[in-house]
């Protein structure tokens, strides 16, 4: 089984996995740990990764990046309609009414779902995570930041099926570092002992999350979090471009954001001023050649002029650490430690205001880049069965508050009820009581709004069906069970008839609409979702129930339907196999170039000895030839028609090669056979000179090795002497495998006749060998004994006698 966490960041994306040796984040086919957040769309195939962030200036309108936050938002969102008009690729309605990203893909128009996009980069992330555990990967878990809402998170998991993935949760980044951070801790508090709390502050390339966690041994609980999701890397990264636009309008007169290949340049070199200016203080230059029109452009910046250009975004820090505590309800100095990660973590500006909050220094034990990727793997490790992990329970928190509404039973309108505060416990059941005669519809829905990243407040429809009344006609009683899973994800997970078949008077409540309202509102929390399996049994004692389970129709916009599901799953398999026959094809293409290229070189070099001057200059012209042909109509050909280029050439070339590997090997070979006949010679030497060593070898035998070693010899001189004399341009008399076979078939007849073994002589018998020394007994004494060895052990009673006669003796 994988056990596999990746990260899947906005601008780039980390894979974690767990060996033998514990977690490790693996490289890609680049020997990097960091694989860049890009698809991009070509003619023939896909590249995705490093290979699609380098074509994104030559192929800008086809490389798509940044569409993380495009996950379960409508195209007509006002968020989705703000980007549209920042990015380079053009963004499409899907039938559904999603977005969809518009390319040009093998010549002809497409719209892909971010859900398919986002299933591209995690094959790409599966290929790095297979090629580095040598075997296929299925099982992951799949990091999503802390405020992704239901729809967000219900569009990443459909993209991880996609990429034939089986994500066993979906981790809240803050969650997984917080993990990475606690499971190696040996000195936390005991569980019965006050937690110890710690602030994890995460600023990635496209938001900011912080959250306050309490540990104690072998648990962690995430007491509150808090996220600005318009604070990030990539907000830093905008401020330099409009100031550089800006500053190269005035100065060299050019409209920047009108050509979208100098934009995407200038995004480029800003980030890596940004870099520059984190780790010096000093003026800084930003010079991009041949930037529009031919022009070089250049500019500077110090940290100083910067920081006050940031001045509105770094007063946006103080936020969310400021809401945290108000929610966990904790002063400054409970805080045991304030731990950051995240990549845009090493902007000093941004630490400075952290520390100075917290009135402490900061803390960076964890690997900024890599540390929610690991935490990702570690939970993967805990939910796997292949790996034996040090028990570590974790409990989340719900982010927003959740809240159900419904037709109440009588005609009084809406009913509603908040199920999970926030802040709740995550993974959590609830159970909710109803009286209804006929199916109802619940609706969940965020009931703060303003407490999102945007204005969708609705979660999802649950439709519970074959609601009857009793056999009586009165409203029959529906326990609803509520869940918020593993991936945060709400769900109506179960409902449940039941029918009370009275054994005593009395004993239901009456059917007003009181009754059936406070019932409605009451929850019967069910801390383990284990517990909560079981049907819930009637409290009465005299009261039987029945239950029955009701079927729940779910109409959640963002869950894609399983038939759009498969289809998208079968186009990422063609797509996948277009690339790898695009690859194949490039490979063929490749290695007609790379002979051509190292044929030329050596012959007129190490092969210029082996071929005649009329064959030399015939394979020079093919090869010629062959070069012109590949940049011109064979630049895009089939790759069978490589295939067969390289064959042809081949026939030329491989005659030559081979001469000059044998011309290499052959000395060696002939020496071989020398040191072995040489070897032979002198043990038949020995033999005659009656040397006692060989004096057991049978005589016949002897001379039929000497005969065979003086025909092995004789063969060898005619050989080499041909040889010598043999033309290095020809094909040579004698081949190193020929060569390599005389010497085996000497050694096949020869070598069993000369490693013969002397016959041993045994020495004479002493006699009561059998009745020697036993158990350190001497003589016949230890015959007593002897019986008992043969016997199988039996009770210590008998044991103990079988050792009386030897004490007796003594």
């Amino acid at each position: 089984m994988s056990v596999v966490g990746f990260d899947l960041g906005f601008q780039s994306c980390y894979v974690a996995v767990a060996r033998a040796g514990g977690i490790e984040t693996v490289a890609n086919e680049y020997s990097d740990r960091c694989t860049p957040s890009f698809v991009s769309f070509g003619p023939r195939n896909r590249s995705i990764g490093a290979a699609a962030k380098s074509q994104v200036v030559t192929n800008c309108k086809n490389t798509v990046q940044g569409f993380k936050r495009f996950h379960g938002r409508m195209f007509s969102d006002p968020y989705i309609q703000s980007a549209k008009s920042n990015l380079v690729y053009d963004l499409a309605q899907m039938p559904s009414g999603s977005t969809g990203i518009k390319v040009m893909y093998m010549e002809e128009e497409k719209v892909f779902s971010i859900e398919q996009v986002t299933g591209m980069l995690l094959t790409k992330l599966k290929e790095t995570a297979e090629s580095a555990l040598k075997k296929p990967v299925a099982d992951c878990v799949i990091s999503v930041p802390s405020y992704f809402t239901d729809a967000e998170r219900r569009s990443v998991m459909d993209a991880a099926q996609i990429a034939g993935l089986n994500c066993l949760r979906l981790m809240n980044e803050t969650t997984a570092v917080t993990l990475a951070y606690g499971i190696y801790k040996q000195d936390l508090p005991a569980p019965e002992e006050k937690p110890r709390i710690v602030v994890f502050v995460d600023l990635g390339h496209s938001g900011y999350q912080v959250s306050v966690c309490a540990f104690n041994k072998g648990k962690l609980k995430l007491l509150a979090t808090a996220f600005d999701s318009e604070l990030g890397g990539k907000d830093f990264d905008n401020i330099l471009v409009n100031h550089f636009c800006e500053e190269f309008g005035k100065k060299y007169k050019l409209d920047v954001k009108s050509k979208p290949r100098a934009l995407v340049r200038l995004y480029q070199e800003s980030e890596k001023l940004k870099k520059l200016m984190s780790a010096n203080s000093s003026d800084l230059p930003l010079n991009i050649e041949c930037f529009m029109n031919d022009i070089d452009v250049s500019g500077k910046l110090n940290r100083g002029q910067f920081e006050e250009m940031c001045a509105g975004l770094l007063a946006k820090v103080e936020g969310p650490l400021r809401s945290v505590m108000e929610q966990a309800k904790l002063k400054k100095e409970d805080v045991y430690a304030v731990e950051i990660v995240g990549g845009a973590s090493r902007i000093p500006a941004i630490k400075e205001r952290i520390s100075k909050f917290f009135g402490k220094e900061l803390s960076t034990t964890l690997n900024a880049d890599e540390a929610v990727a690991r935490g990702c793997a570690l939970q993967c490790a805990i939910l796997s069965p292949a790996f034996k992990v040090r028990e570590f329970s974790i409990t989340d928190v719900v982010p927003y508050s959740i809240s159900l509404k419904w037709n109440s039973a009588a005609e009084e309108g809406l009913s509603d009820c908040e199920v999970f505060p926030k802040n709740h416990a995550a993974p959590f059941s609830k159970v909710l009581t109803f009286y209804r005669k006929e199916p109802f519809t619940l609706d969940a829905y965020y009931n703060n709004p303003k407490e999102l990243p945007y204005p969708s407040d609705a979660i999802g429809q649950f439709l519970i069906q074959n609601v009857v009344p009793q056999a009586s006609g009165e409203s029959a009683k529906v326990k609803v069970k509520v869940r918020v899973n593993v991936h945060g994800v709400f769900s109506v997970s179960s409902a449940s008839l039941v029918e009370v078949v009275k054994t005593a008077e009395g004993e239901e409540p009456m059917e007003t609409e009181q009754t059936a309202k406070e019932e409605e509102t009451t929850t019967e929390d069910a801390k383990q979702e284990k517990k909560n399996d079981q049907p819930p049994q009637a409290k009465k004692p005299k009261v039987k129930t029945k239950t029955v389970e009701l079927p729940i129709e779910n109409k959640s916009d963002w869950q894609l339907s399983s038939e759009v599901l498969n289809m998208f799953v079968e186009n990422e398999g063609k797509m996948i196999m277009q690339d790898k026959l695009e690859k194949e094809r490039n490979d063929a293409k490749n290695y007609v170039e790379e002979y051509v290229y190292d044929m030329r070189d050596k012959l007129h070099g190490a092969l210029e000895k082996f071929v005649n001057e009329a064959d030399r200059d015939a394979f020079s012209l093919k090869l010629e030839d062959t070069e012109n042909w590949l940049y011109e109509d064979g630049e895009d050909q089939q790759k069978q028609v490589y295939i067969d280029k390289l064959a042809e050439l081949k026939k030329m070339g491989q005659p030559i090669h081979e001469r000059y590997m044998e011309a290499e090997e052959r000395p060696k070979a002939f020496e071989d056979l020398g040191r072995q006949i040489q070897m032979y010679m002198k043990i038949i030497e020995a033999y005659k000179a009656k040397d006692e060593q060989y004096d057991h070898l049978d005589e016949l035998e002897v001379t039929r090795v000497d005969k065979q070693v003086n025909e092995a010899m004789v063969w060898m001189n005619s050989k080499m002497n041909q040889q010598n004399s043999q033309d290095l341009t020809l094909d040579p008399v004698v081949k190193v495998d020929e060569i390599k076979a005389k010497a085996k078939e000497l050694y096949t007849a020869c070598n069993p006749v000369v490693s013969k073994p002397k016959p041993k002589v045994e020495p004479p018998k002493e006699e009561k060998t059998e009745n020697g020394p036993v158990n350190g007994q001497e003589g016949t004494e230890s015959q007593p004994c002897n019986p008992d060895k043969a016997t199988p052990a039996g009770t210590e009673q008998e044991t103990a006698e079988s050792k009386l006669p030897q004490m007796d003796i003594d």
